[in-house]
């Protein structure tokens, strides 16, 4: 059959996600796929095509990965941070942000010094020793480290034998051995350093939680901090869950900042998390842990880590005056209730995007909650 030749040729129309730029035949198909992703503002994305991605660790495999976005790619090589992901104006303005971007390890002297051998220290109030960042004399947020070794028969059992805390300006407020409460079969020397003999003055675990509580709570009743926080500092750290499984200890989960759960810094799967010696090679710039663990420097580490994500801006006035005081797991929200889809798909895929929320807690909101 002739074609007209005065018939314009006809074209599928397609519907592109303002986030992570995939398309759909359909606009049904773009909510559903708005409903399913949860993408938001606070998600890592590209400082070139602005395309979101999940992880971090995608956003590098989009700029430098095996197969990445040919401009994207040729920009960042130019102008971009290998540690933050950003894109700098210039070659200069890069060179002159390296030098801030890249921190030094942590230093302490010996962290035998910090300990005082009759535990006056540990007799005082500790939270006073510290200063938060809003010159309160409560720390607002506190870091904190266990170093394991093995009980069991075979000694694979992990039992806290040490740790530390520190405020936010890196100090140390409280650090301590601790005396597990079954034999120790493996005091796992190569990587904690630890021997009997540091363990024979150690504190009991039952005093060492009631110091830890007493620094974290910080005067607040427990049953007020599971709430809504008061007075209670945020704990910072890496694999938390298991530090406070072996200390016996709970603490209310959205006082917890965990670089080993916080989506951002998860692998490109979203299913594992990295270890803490790669996260703070590839976002910090320097090694930790070349031979014996340092509770103090894994715990400056994981600071030095929620900071950096704590300091990302990603707010509208909107989001400030909606998203400050969420305290709750935002997956509990859904904006593309089925029932609203004759409504959703006559909005455009920026709208939908702007309406959008994250299935996690964007630690930036810390900062305005601070503020």
């Amino acid at each position: 059959m002739d074609l007209d030749p005065h018939q314009e040729p006809t074209t599928t129309r397609r519907h592109k996600c303002s986030a992570c730029y995939q398309q759909f035949k359909k606009k049904e198909h773009l909510v559903d796929h708005m409903r399913v992703s949860y993408h938001s503002i606070h998600e890592p994305k590209c400082g070139v095509c602005n395309k979101h991605c999940r992880t971090l660790a995608s956003v590098r495999e989009h700029l430098t990965g095996p197969l990445p976005k040919r401009h994207c790619a040729e920009i960042f090589a130019s102008r971009g941070c290998d540690l933050c992901l950003n894109i700098l104006d210039s070659p200069n303005a890069l060179r002159l942000h390296e030098e801030l971007c890249r921190l030094s390890p942590a230093y302490h002297g010996n962290m035998t010094m910090c300990i005082v051998e009759n535990y006056a220290r540990a007799e005082m109030d500790v939270p006073s020793l510290s200063m938060g960042s809003n010159g309160n004399q409560d720390p607002e947020v506190v870091a904190m480290d266990c170093e394991m070794v093995g009980g069991g028969s075979d000694g694979s059992l992990d039992l806290c034998a040490r740790v530390c805390l520190i405020d936010e300006n890196e100090n140390v407020i409280f650090h301590s051995y601790v005396k597990p409460i079954i034999p120790v079969t493996n005091f796992r020397f190569e990587i904690t350093g630890i021997t009997e003999d540091h363990l024979v003055d150690g504190m009991s675990l039952l005093e060492v939680n009631k110091k830890i509580e007493k620094i974290l709570y910080n005067g607040e009743s427990i049953s007020r901090a599971r709430l809504e926080g008061g007075k209670a500092s945020i704990l910072v750290g890496h694999d938390l869950d298991h530090d406070l499984d072996c200390l016996k200890m709970n603490y209310p989960l959205h006082l917890i900042r965990d670089t080993a759960q916080y989506r951002p810094l998860k692998r490109t799967n979203d299913s594992v998390g990295f270890s803490l010696k790669y996260l703070t090679q590839t976002y910090l710039g320097y090694e930790i842990q070349n031979g014996t663990h340092d509770p103090y420097e894994d715990c400056v580490a994981a600071l030095r880590l929620y900071k950096r994500m704590r300091s990302q801006i990603h707010q509208t006035e909107f989001l400030m005056s909606n998203e400050s005081n969420v305290t709750f797991h935002t997956r509990t929200i859904n904006c593309f209730d089925p029932s609203r889809l004759k409504e959703l798909v006559k909005m455009s895929p920026d709208d939908l995007l702007s309406m959008s929320v994250a299935d996690y807690r964007c630690w930036c909101l810390d900062r305005r909650q601070n503020s």
